[in-house]
């Protein structure tokens, strides 16, 4: 996938996104299907701080965030502030990929001191987990009464 496809990959996941965190009320980002298990606003939260984790190893770009800092620290989780911090998070990872060089995608690098992989990876890996993520916030949206956005995949 060349640097501009992923550009608009990741312009698609991220309006996707929007539309559930729009098609969420107020009410339902402290939603919690079961204790054990993250709210809406934290699962939200969660898919944010890994776009930063994963797109800074990915595209070199210094996040300014520490690890799960978003999900474990926000305090405000108000439907304003939450989305705030999730479409800033996709536009950090917008940027990144922006500001790479096409060779770069094939260089490697050890994501977390553990995997090689390279940067292109990453970025798959990336995109793998906030589809995961996003996908699971589609229980909540029903539990709260909500028909979730019609799947994007153009």
């Amino acid at each position: 996938m060349t640097l501009q496809e992923n550009v608009n990959e990741w312009e698609r996941a991220k309006a996707y996104t929007k539309e559930y965190l729009d098609a969420m009320p107020e009410s339902g980002y402290s939603l919690k299907p079961t204790a054990e298990i993250r709210s809406f606003a934290q699962q939200m939260l969660h898919l944010t701080d890994a776009n930063y984790l994963f797109s800074s190893a990915a595209t070199g770009e210094k996040s300014p965030y520490g690890i799960a800092e978003l999900e474990k620290s926000t305090t405000d989780l108000s439907k304003a502030n939450v989305t705030k911090l999730v479409l800033a998070g996709y536009d950090f990872v917008i940027e990144g990929i922006k500001q790479m060089k096409p060779a770069q995608l094939s260089e490697k690098i050890k994501l977390f001191d553990r995997f090689e992989m390279t940067r292109a990876m990453a970025l798959a890996k990336d995109f793998e987990h906030q589809t995961h993520h996003r996908g699971q916030t589609t229980i909540y949206l029903r539990l709260a009464g909500v028909t979730p956005p019609q799947e994007k995949l153009f």
